[in-house]
C-alpha cells in the first residue's frame, strides 16, 4: 500500500471512530483541521457554524474550486445488527467497515489526502478549498451557510458516486399534513369528527396526483411517512392528526408549489365527500430551528432544492475529459437518487460536479463499508480535478 493510500486509511479508521452526529461534529472538527494542518495546507479554519475550510493557493491563473463533504453521519440503530462494529473502522476483505465509510468519511479522507498532493511539485491554477460542512444529514446548515459565505464558482461534492461523475439529483421537501376534527368516547363515534376518515381520503387523492416530469431526473414522487395523532388511548377519537409527507421534487418545483399541490388534493377530497367536511386540513412545509455545535441557531426550512447541470456544461464535460485521462476508460455521468448539499450550492449560483468513492446504496445500512482500492482511485482523480477542472472548465 503506497504512502498517500495507507495515510488515507489511517484518517478513515480515525474519523469512523469518531462519532459525529448532526449537532455533535466537534471533535471530527477538530480531527480534520488537524490534518490538513499537518498536511501543509496554507490556511485551515474552523467557520462559524464549525464547518471546516481548507485552503491550498494557487497560482492566480484560474477560478477557485471546492471541494466538499459533510461532517455528519446517520444513528447506527442498533448496534448487534452490524456484521462488524459500526465504530470500529476495522478492515475486513481490504475493505473499511463502519458508519459513514460510505457516507461520507470515505469520500471525506479521500479529499483531504488526495487534494493534497498540489503542495508537491507545482501549484494549481486557482486556489483549491477543500470544505467539511455540519448538519448536510438534517437540512443542510453547513452548505447553507457556505453557499453564502464561500460562493465559489465550481463544487466537487464528494458524495459516493461509484467514482463517477453525477450532475445533479432530486431535491427533498417535507411536509406535514394537519387535519383536526373532534375528538370524543370511542363508544359514540357519530358525535365527534374523525380525521383519520378525512386523511384516508387524503391518501387516496394522493395516490392519483399527476406529477410533473424532468428528462433526466425522471417524475417528482411523494410518499406518505410519518403518522401521528393526538391521543395514546385507543378508546378515544383523535381529535387530530399528523401525515408526513416525503416529496422529491424535480429542478424547477419548489417547495411551496409541492404545498400547494397537497393543498389542492386536500380541498377537492373534502369538497367531494360532505360528510367529512367538518374536518380542517392544513399543510405545511416545517421551519425547524438547528443548533450546531458551536452555539449557534439556524431556522432550517424541511425544503432541500433539486438541480440539474446540463450534459454539455462546460464543467461537465471537463470533469468527464479528466476522469477518462485518469481511469482510461469512459464511465458513464449519471445523477443521485437522493438529495446532497449540491442543491444549495446550485440555488446560491454555482455549479456542483459530484464525484466520489463508494457504493451509494450502502449509505445509511448496517453493511456501510468501502472498497480501499475505491479509495485510491477517487485520490487519483480529485488530485486531478484540482489541477486541471477550474481552468479546463472556465
Amino acid at each position: 500500500m503506497s504512502g498517500d493510500l495507507q495515510h488515507c486509511v489511517d484518517l478513515l479508521q480515525q474519523m469512523i471512530r469518531t462519532l459525529s452526529l448532526p449537532g455533535h461534529e466537534g471533535e471530527l472538527a477538530s480531527l480534520v483541521a488537524n490534518e490538513m494542518r499537518d498536511l501543509g495546507y496554507d490556511e485551515v479554519r474552523i467557520d462559524e457554524v464549525g464547518n471546516v475550510l481548507g485552503r491550498i493557493e494557487g497560482r492566480g491563473q484560474a477560478p477557485d474550486l471546492m471541494f466538499n463533504t459533510h461532517l455528519d453521519h446517520v444513528d447506527v440503530g442498533d448496534p448487534a445488527g452490524w456484521p462488524h462494529p459500526p465504530f470500529g473502522g476495522e478492515i475486513h476483505d481490504d475493505k473499511v467497515w463502519g458508519r459513514g465509510a460510505v457516507d461520507i468519511k470515505g469520500p471525506m479522507a479521500a479529499q483531504v489526502v488526495g487534494v493534497a498532493r498540489l503542495l508537491r511539485g507545482e501549484r494549481p491554477p486557482g486556489d483549491v478549498w477543500v470544505t467539511a460542512v455540519v448538519q448536510e444529514e438534517i437540512g443542510g446548515v453547513g452548505a447553507r451557510h457556505l453557499a453564502r459565505t464561500l460562493p465559489i464558482p465550481l463544487v466537487v461534492v464528494g458524495e459516493p458516486s461509484h467514482n463517477t461523475l453525477r450532475r445533479g439529483h432530486r431535491g427533498r421537501t417535507e411536509l406535514v399534513v394537519h387535519i383536526a376534527g373532534r375528538s370524543v368516547h370511542a363508544s359514540v363515534p357519530e358525535r365527534g369528527v374523525n380525521p383519520l376518515y378525512a386523511l384516508g381520503l387524503f391518501l387516496g387523492g394522493l395516490e392519483g396526483l399527476e406529477m410533473p416530469t424532468d428528462a433526466d431526473l425522471g417524475p417528482s414522487t411523494v410518499a406518505p411517512t410519518l403518522l401521528r395523532t393526538d391521543q395514546t388511548s385507543a378508546n378515544v377519537v383523535p381529535g387530530e392528526v399528523w401525515q408526513t409527507c416525503d416529496w422529491r421534487n424535480i429542478p424547477g418545483q419548489s417547495g411551496e408549489d409541492a404545498r400547494r399541490m397537497l393543498e389542492v388534493v386536500a380541498t377537492q377530497v373534502l369538497a367531494d365527500n360532505p360528510p367529512h367536511a367538518e374536518a380542517d386540513i392544513d399543510v405545511v412545509v416545517p421551519v425547524i430551528d438547528r443548533r450546531t455545535y458551536t452555539g449557534l441557531d439556524r431556522p432550517i426550512p424541511g425544503a432541500n432544492p433539486a438541480y440539474i447541470l446540463p450534459s454539455d456544461h462546460p464543467a461537465v464535460t471537463a470533469a468527464e475529459n479528466i476522469c477518462r485521462d485518469v481511469l482510461k476508460e469512459d464511465r458513464p455521468t449519471g445523477v443521485w437518487q437522493f438529495a446532497t448539499d449540491g442543491g444549495h450550492f446550485a440555488e446560491a449560483g454555482m455549479a456542483p460536479i459530484g464525484f466520489g468513492p463508494g457504493d451509494e446504496f450502502l449509505a445509511h445500512t448496517v453493511n456501510e463499508h468501502i472498497e480501499i482500492t475505491a479509495l485510491e482511485e477517487a485520490m487519483e482523480v480529485n488530485e486531478a480535478l484540482a489541477r486541471r477542472l477550474a481552468a479546463e472548465a472556465s
